[in-house]
């Protein structure tokens, strides 16, 4: 029997931008290795629906293992309009993350310089001249004996950047295998993009972007559960 494919979830459209609420385990866009499970081809489907030329560009990407909030442009002026003043005109990119193990600090800020191996793992170095800029911000949103909840704000976009600054602290993201959870029974890398302000360039007004954290995330803050997984 077939899978049922599951809806776009659509946070807001107009004429000129289109935001979605990405699924885990599903690419933005293409690769080598997969050209039809992405998220541009299923929003491209969507646009099609309506008019048959339509075309999409992305502005920005999440990992695959993440979820939540990704803006596509409905023409090549809106998308470069974004990516080229994306700096100034990205105000707020909050996540959520549930980690392992519980925090000293229950606020701060990490600050490192990421590189990346040959292999594709990114890491810390105190480098300046060696490596890229990273600003994370965390607060501790609840704690159990063994899992701590956070609400997190990044002030640079670099790859993998909040998964490799929670490890740095000794708590990895739950099923974050890459970056130290080796032992997690998380289905899933439990991060999620859950808010985005921005300013649009052609009205000069902020917009406002939320998606529901999922409830796999809350779950493990009801009770006792947690304890037994």
């Amino acid at each position: 029997m077939k899978k049922k494919k599951k809806k776009l979830k659509i946070i807001y459209e107009d004429k000129n931008i289109l935001v979605v609420d990405k699924p885990s385990n599903l690419l933005c866009i293409s690769t080598p290795k997969e050209k039809e499970k992405t998220l541009y081809h299923e929003v491209s489907d969507y646009v099609k629906k309506s008019n048959p030329k339509a075309k999409i560009f992305i502005i920005h990407r999440l990992d695959k293992d993440t979820s939540g909030i990704v803006i596509f442009a409905k023409s090549k002026e809106v998308k470069y309009m974004y990516q080229n003043s994306w700096d100034k005109l990205c105000l707020k990119r909050g996540y959520t993350a549930v980690v392992e193990g519980i925090l000293k600090e229950k606020s701060g800020t990490i600050k490192s310089y990421l590189k990346e191996t040959k292999t594709l793992l990114v890491y810390s170095s105190n480098d300046s001249k060696n490596g890229k800029l990273a600003i994370t911000k965390y607060k501790v949103l609840k704690e159990s004996k063994r899992y701590s909840m956070l609400d997190i704000e990044i002030k640079t976009g670099r790859k993998n950047q909040i998964r490799v600054h929670l490890s740095d602290l000794g708590c990895p993201i739950l099923g974050d295998k890459k970056y130290g959870n080796k032992k997690s029974f998380a289905n899933r890398l439990m991060l999620h993009a859950s808010y985005m302000l921005i300013r649009n360039p052609k009205t000069n007004k902020n917009m406002e972007f939320i998606s529901k954290v999922p409830s796999s995330f809350e779950l493990l803050f009801n009770g006792d559960k947690n304890e037994r997984l």
